[in-house]
């Protein structure tokens, strides 16, 4: 699918007169709930779609600042008000249970979302999770430069000036050496990062760096005692979150042992290996691969 029909195929909700860009695909009363990361946007599931959606309800919405969404300068970008974002959209769109497929800050959104449960502030139940690659823990994440430059004093003005060679360079260092996106999708990645201005912003979006830290006893605290069904799925080469990350998840939640290792894969499983995650996805949540 291309990025011109993800767009011409999805709707908006409107949260507080912000348009919210989502996908949803309606055949069961459960839903996948696919859950992006930084920085970028829903599209990255584009691959895994439409197998998604001739199994299960699907729906994928791009955050405030991010995709096809809005982009305001003036919005409070944090991972509290993205959850509150989320639940309105669920809200609107009357859906009770999510199956949770979630990558990069779609895993520091789905911690929020488990400390929200452990204080009966959801209304909808989550079923299951499953993990992509994603920086749970702030002492092992190890953000690539543009990122340490984004969140540095000087962020808005590396933000603004990031010239469309350095933002694809950057991506490129996150994937596998065997699994790079091609020229043309490295030019889609590109336009919805520039969308509404997004250059504008992206110093606003990395912030969720330092809410990792700040938090880290809320969220670590209420990923180790989930009790819903869970899988992590990880690319071992990712530079951010690969094997490193594995070692300290193990060490610090080590009653979750359903953990999938693809090598020569790097940040961004679902679009590097879409057909492995939507095998091990499959299995996760019993549905059948034909």
């Amino acid at each position: 699918m291309k990025l011109k029909n993800w767009h011409l195929e999805g709707k908006y909700f409107d949260y507080q007169g912000l348009p919210i860009f989502y996908r949803l695909s309606v055949k069961a009363e459960e839903v996948s709930l696919l859950l992006h990361g930084f920085p970028t946007s829903s599209y990255d599931y584009h691959k895994i779609w439409d197998a998604l959606a001739g199994k299960s309800s699907v729906l994928a919405f791009d955050m405030v600042g991010y995709g096809f969404s809005a982009k305001p300068a003036n919005f409070d970008y944090t991972t509290f008000r993205q959850v509150d974002v989320l639940q309105a959209l669920l809200e609107n769109l009357q859906i009770k249970k999510v199956h949770i497929l979630a990558h990069d800050y779609g895993n520091t959104i789905t911690q929020e979302l488990l400390a929200r449960a452990e204080e009966n502030r959801l209304d909808f139940t989550i079923e299951s999770i499953c993990f992509l690659n994603g920086a749970l823990f702030p002492e092992t994440h190890r953000p690539i430069l543009a990122q340490k430059i984004l969140i540095s004093p000087l962020g808005f003005l590396f933000g603004k000036l990031i010239s469309d060679t350095r933002f694809k360079t950057s991506l490129a260092k996150v994937f596998g050496r065997k699994s790079q996106p091609t020229a043309e999708e490295f030019e889609e990645f590109l336009e919805v990062f520039k969308f509404n201005d997004g250059r504008k912003i992206a110093h606003k979006l990395i912030r969720y760096m330092a809410e990792r830290k700040k938090y880290r006893t809320r969220w670590v605290g209420a990923l180790q005692r989930m009790s819903v069904p869970f899988r992590f799925i990880n690319g071992l080469e990712d530079p951010v979150s690969g094997t490193h990350l594995i070692k300290r998840f193990r060490e610090l939640v080590p009653h979750q042992k359903d953990i999938i290792e693809l090598k020569d894969v790097g940040h961004y499983p679902h679009f590097e290996a879409p057909e492995i995650v939507l095998e091990k996805f499959f299995e996760f949540r019993n549905f059948s691969s034909k």
